[in-house]
């Protein structure tokens, strides 16, 4: 299932919307780092995770699925949003530098063909921060929030993925170890949660977070479109009549 916009907004306005964002954000940005003079993409919803490189970074654009609906973004100045297929974006061959995925790979129909549409358009050596909801997390299990939506993964099963499309994973964090609850008392004790859930291990977190670098060769081609009939009905020229 895809959330459509306008709940993934009313989500991330919400006391928990606000705690995730700042707790992924974080790990967004170590991932990330120094993003001056880059060529940025966000994919699925990253927008509320993007705006420490509208500055820095040479481009930063926003692609949002059509099945889930676009916002205008950033609020001031120019939209860099852009309504596409995340199958067939509207971009050249090496054209990003990093990819910032997410709310993304765990709603996609065809993980495989978007692994492999993602090695076309990033540059070589360009990096992909990936984050999706881990499989076993609390968040999953639940359907209140964007991360209990789609598809999760297992950090082994997202390895091999990236593996699979040749991009080689460099640096793992994990994220949401509090619970998601629209509870005040456990929102004020975030801090506490996350402190108390690292002790467990990765296991009781509820989101991963990847960045991987594009190997030179992809480990798997495209596949080739079936090209599609579209039979047109037969048409001829007729004398126009006066009224």
């Amino acid at each position: 299932m895809t959330s459509d916009v306008s709940r993934l907004i009313g989500y991330y306005k919400s006391p928990l919307g606000r705690i995730s964002r700042a707790l992924v954000r974080e790990q967004v940005m170590a991932l990330a780092g120094d993003v001056r003079s880059k060529r940025v993409l966000g994919l699925g919803f990253a927008t509320p995770y993007l705006r420490f490189a509208l500055e820095p970074a040479e481009r930063v654009l926003a692609f949002m699925p059509a099945r889930q609906g676009a916002s205008a973004w950033p609020r001031e100045g120019p939209s860099c949003t852009v309504l596409c297929d995340p199958l067939e974006m509207p971009l050249t061959d090496a054209a990003i530098d990093l990819t910032i995925a997410i709310h993304a790979l765990e709603h996609v129909a065809d993980a495989e063909e978007l692994m492999r549409e993602l090695w076309r358009v990033t540059a070589p050596n360009g990096h992909l921060v990936l984050v999706v909801p881990r499989r076993r997390g609390i968040w999953a299990q639940r359907d209140n929030t964007p991360f209990g939506q789609g598809n999760p993964y297992s950090g082994g099963q997202l390895e091999k993925l990236l593996r699979d499309h040749s991009f080689v994973p460099e640096a793992w964090r994990d994220a949401l170890f509090v619970p998601p609850v629209q509870s005040g008392l456990v929102l004020k004790s975030t801090r506490f949660f996350e402190r108390f859930g690292r002790l467990f291990g990765p296991a009781m977190s509820g989101a991963i977070c990847v960045r991987a670098r594009k190997e030179a060769f992809p480990a798997i081609p495209r596949r080739k479109r079936a090209e599609r009939y579209v039979r047109l009905p037969g048409l001829s020229a007729a004398t126009a009549r006066n009224a």
